[in-house]
């Protein structure tokens, strides 16, 4: 048994962050446990890798949800890192903060500290703005660079332009003044090589002799003392290996995501006592939001065919493939240094809305079934839309009183009528932009759900068909004032009646963001740092409103 100050469990986004900052203090001792391996997979490193990262049980927990009325009794995919990195190591690499009334919104449901102006010094501090941009909003010193997407098309260009028409203007930075309108997507990506967490923050740490990553250390329970987390009991390579305790001077910290966060401190007795005696769980400390509050975006995709131009489906087959590849391999461009996004509109869904609640996302490429891990055979484009604040609330729950088993993942998709509402607005905006006039050039056929699709009742049938995630869970261990009984973490991130843990990743958000999360929880995470430490928090942003 070995003791540091910190122990933080898992090395994702927000433990890469937390070990690169706590680790700065020479005199201080940090051990953080990851459950996959090392991020040596070259998939990782290549942007177009997500297609295999997504289904390669090597560095992704592979989860699933539950099957719901209006998923059509499907099981969604919710791929997880698990990896040095985490899904840093294994998503869509897009930069994406989302709109300052989230987060004010954060703070007027009490969460001190957590208001727009307060967390954009955290956003200005993990990023390293490579081109134009206002330094109110953008930083240019931070860990991970974040650039424009450098690709350009026919179809691309006639699908900006196209919205455009519509009325819809070119954002030249959607992370900056304001979120609105439609531009090439901003990504975290670096001379065409992805840049996760882990490459930013953990490995340039790993050299200090005060951090201990490991690796293959699948976390089983947290150790109390009392009402004091004192340390983790984890497994030495997994299932059957050798039982392994480390103990925590100061602090135990979870970072391990809004799935296995919930389900550690639910196998470890902390969490709703009725769920807990169900699975033959020792009640160590009864908090009731543990595992509620789960959030997610849902996502149908409309698909067409493309005429007059080539898209990415062909240029990934035979020997265009080939060309690729040895292109990528001189020059870091061409396809293999894509997102599966390129381009971004954030809209309205109706007028009379005062905040944009519409994402879309456009790519010049198409997938077998709306499955983002196979392309199809023909040439083709997608565009998918969502609801940026989604108000259908799920849960994830332990199954078993063993860590090993996945939890129940139950996100809820489309339960509330007003999602249902706001993502059909969304389906028809995503059809008059395919239907643009300068995509008219190269728009061959409506292919899913198809021209015959044209009711409400159609939409809502082809959103059950293929509709799936846009893996942005969120808010299991919810952040909130003692006033509410479902808090989970303090203002701090202190799990409420606990000493010595905390809560820092995706899960501690109290709303969906309008936004991808991993910018967010890149946010949280710096912020956390600072508290954990001890040192005062960044002075506040002075905005105009």
């Amino acid at each position: 048994m070995e003791t540091f100050d910190y122990v933080i469990v898992g090395a994702g986004s927000a433990g890469s962050v937390l070990a690169g900052r706590l680790s700065e203090d020479p005199n201080v001792t940090v051990c953080v446990l990851e459950a996959g391996p090392r991020d040596w997979h070259p998939f990782i490193h290549i942007p177009a890798g997500f297609m295999y990262t997504l289904v390669d049980p090597k560095v992704n927990w592979l989860y699933k949800s539950e099957p719901t009325e209006w998923t059509g009794g499907r099981s969604i995919s919710a791929p997880r890192g698990k990896t040095l990195g985490g899904s840093s190591s294994i998503n869509g690499h897009i930069y994406n903060r989302g709109q300052r009334l989230d987060f004010d919104g954060w703070a007027q449901r009490g969460n001190r500290g957590w208001g727009y102006a307060d967390v954009l010094p955290y956003f200005r501090r993990s990023e390293r703005r490579m081109g134009e941009a206002d330094p109110t909003f953008r930083g240019r010193d931070g860990n991970l660079p974040i650039t424009d997407l450098e690709w350009r098309d026919p179809l691309c260009e006639a699908f900006i332009e196209g919205a455009v028409e519509m009325g819809i203007p070119r954002n030249a930075d959607y992370n900056g003044t304001t979120q609105a309108g439609v531009s090439y997507v901003q990504r975290i990506v670096n001379n065409g090589r992805r840049v996760s967490a882990a490459r930013g923050y953990l490995h340039p740490a790993i050299k200090r002799g005060n951090l201990t990553v490991r690796t293959h250390a699948h976390a089983t329970s947290i150790l109390l003392d009392g009402k004091r987390a004192v340390g983790v009991r984890y497994l030495k390579g997994g299932r059957g290996g050798t039982p392994v305790e480390v103990r925590a001077r100061k602090e135990v910290i979870l970072s391990g995501g809004t799935v296995n966060s919930p389900q550690l401190l639910q196998v470890s007795g902390i969490g709703p006592a009725p769920l807990l005696k169900s699975l033959g769980i020792e009640v160590r400390h009864e908090l009731a939001g543990v595992g509620e509050n789960l959030r997610d975006h849902y996502a149908p995709r409309f698909v067409a065919r493309v005429k007059n131009a080539i898209s990415i489906n062909e240029r990934s087959k035979g020997l265009r493939l080939v060309g690729e590849v040895l292109k990528y391999a001189a020059t870091r461009r061409g396809i293999l240094s894509l997102n599966p996004t390129l381009i971004y509109v954030f809209w309205k869904s109706d007028e009379r809305v005062d905040n944009y609640d519409l994402q879309l996302t456009f790519t010049p490429a198409s997938y077998k079934e709306g499955v983002q891990s196979t392309l199809d055979d023909f040439p083709g484009m997608t565009i998918a839309s969502w609801q940026q604040r989604p108000d259908s609330i799920g849960f994830v729950r332990a199954r078993s009183a063993d860590p090993f088993v996945h939890p129940i993942i139950q996100p809820n998709y489309l339960a509330a009528e007003s999602d249902r509402q706001v993502l059909l607005a969304g389906m028809k905006l995503a059809r008059r932009l395919l239907g643009s006039r300068p995509l008219s050039k190269y728009y061959d056929r409506e292919e899913f759900p198809g021209s015959q699709a044209q009711s409400d009742d159609d939409l809502m049938a082809a959103a059950k068909e293929r509709g799936t995630t846009t893996f942005h869970l969120m808010g299991t261990c919810r952040m909130a004032p003692d006033s509410d009984p479902t808090a989970v973490v303090d203002d701090q991130l202190r799990v409420r009646g606990l000493e010595g843990l905390r809560v820092v990743d995706a899960s501690v958000m109290p709303t969906m963001p309008s936004a991808n999360l991993n910018a967010s929880v890149l946010m949280i995470a710096e912020k956390a740092s600072d508290m954990i430490r001890g040192r005062p928090a960044l002075d506040a942003v002075s905005l105009k409103d």
